[in-house]
């Protein structure tokens, strides 16, 4: 069993940034690939961006690329998502999820952990 903890959201101006961390109980997170999602209100949940065991593989969502930044440390059972450019279109309640197998990192069902989400909200 694997727990998660979201932090780090909160209110920021577009254009501004925030770092979102999730801190997983447990002692195997390293085996876990870890994804972030985001669902806004009315809205589907969406995949935002995963990483792999170690961080070296990292994907995204066409709607961040480039502006959002997902890594972890295996060590403090943490993966991170930094988040810089910030549109108002990505304003929704963050989540983390944790994976123990390397299918489709895009979808939802792929994903055996969630937390309860961090919210981020973006002003214009």
């Amino acid at each position: 069993q694997v727990q998660l903890v979201e932090s780090g959201g909160g209110l920021v101006q577009a254009g501004g940034s925030l770092r979102l961390s999730c801190a997983a109980s447990g002692r195997t997170f390293s085996s876990y690939v870890m994804g972030w999602f985001r669902q806004a209100p009315g809205k589907e949940r969406e995949f935002v961006a995963a990483t792999n065991w170690n961080g070296g593989n990292t994907y995204y969502a066409d709607s961040v690329k480039g502006r959002f930044t997902i890594s972890r440390d295996n060590r403090r059972n943490t993966v991170y998502l930094q988040m810089n450019s910030l549109k108002p279109e990505d304003a929704a309640v963050y989540s983390c999820a944790a994976a123990t197998n390397s299918g489709s990192l895009r979808d939802t069902r792929n994903y055996d952990y969630w937390g309860r989400g961090t919210q981020v909200t973006v002003s214009s």
